[in-house]
């Protein structure tokens, strides 16, 4: 399985480098996907670019934020193994009214989520009951931890190395 990260609207691909790196010394191969800034209509095409050589059954997409996003949109309309969602941007802050996740119950990859209980663009109650909506997904929450997970680095890590041996072993997850 090959996973592929994208970064968020405020970062550049060099800001999923520790990611990668972790990843990679637990032995995935995995590699950061440049993807525009500004509207997912541009990103969207962006990242289907570089999965143009891929077996969409045998990746795993994802990312951090906007390219989160970005990732679960593609998923909602492409059958890739499995998608790994790094403090989904739910809602804007301050708008929990206007969730950004409409497509999600069209999404049938295994799905992990992971985010701070402390995230401004994912109150937790609503991104808990959010996460019922997808056919195969488990919750990773982290207490205390805002919008980046880089103080959670390496817990998350283990979490998304041990998702992908289980969509390798096509387990289903449990929440």
């Amino acid at each position: 399985m090959q996973v592929y990260l994208a970064h968020g609207a405020s970062g550049g691909v060099e800001t999923m480098k520790p990611w990668i790196d972790a990843l990679t010394a637990r032995g995935l191969d995995a590699t950061a996907i440049a993807v525009p800034r500004g509207t997912t209509e541009r990103a969207v095409p962006a990242y289907l670019a570089a999965l143009a050589s891929t077996n969409p059954a045998e990746t795993i997409i994802g990312g951090h934020s906007f390219g989160g996003r970005v990732a679960s949109m593609i998923a909602a309309d492409l059958a890739v193994a499995g998608l790994v969602l790094l403090s989904y941007p739910l809602h804007r802050p301050g708008r929990p009214d206007q969730p950004r996740n409409e497509h999600w119950p069209r999404i049938r990859s295994a799905t992990l989520v992971l985010s701070g209980e402390s995230d401004p663009f994912a109150r937790i109650e609503l991104l808990r009951a959010s996460v019922k909506s997808l056919d195969n997904a488990k919750l990773i929450k982290y207490p205390r931890v805002g919008h980046g997970l880089k103080p959670v680095l390496e817990d998350a890590s283990n979490q998304i190395a041990d998702f992908v041996a289980r969509v390798a072993r096509r387990e289903r997850l449990s929440e």
